[in-house]
């Protein structure tokens, strides 16, 4: 049994831990966020629809298989991408309308 002082050590271990990946996460996202600015653009530019309903399908699957694999609840990866995907049609429209 870990002693009080061993377990907040441990705990704030934890905390690094857990600020080190949503940092890395934030940084992820933005990069995303960056080239699908980039799609939206050359969309807008291509007169091409904001959005892609196949491709969408494609990238559930394919994302639910990875979190699958990766021991994730897929139900939260497809949760998590389908915010994400709305954000990006958002701004695909956006560019579109300039």
């Amino acid at each position: 049994m870990s002693t009080n002082s061993e377990a907040l050590a441990r705990l704030q271990d934890y905390r690094r831990s857990i600020d080190n990946f949503d940092a890395a996460l934030i940084h992820i996202l933005a990069e995303r966020f960056r080239v699908t600015k980039a799609v939206g653009a050359l969309k807008a530019s291509a007169d091409l629809p904001p959005s892609d309903p196949n491709r969408e399908a494609e990238q559930v699957a394919r994302l639910r298989a990875l979190a699958k694999s990766a021991d994730l609840d897929p139900d939260f990866a497809e949760k998590f991408l389908e915010f994400v995907i709305r954000e990006v049609i958002q701004h695909h429209k956006q560019a579109a309308s300039k």
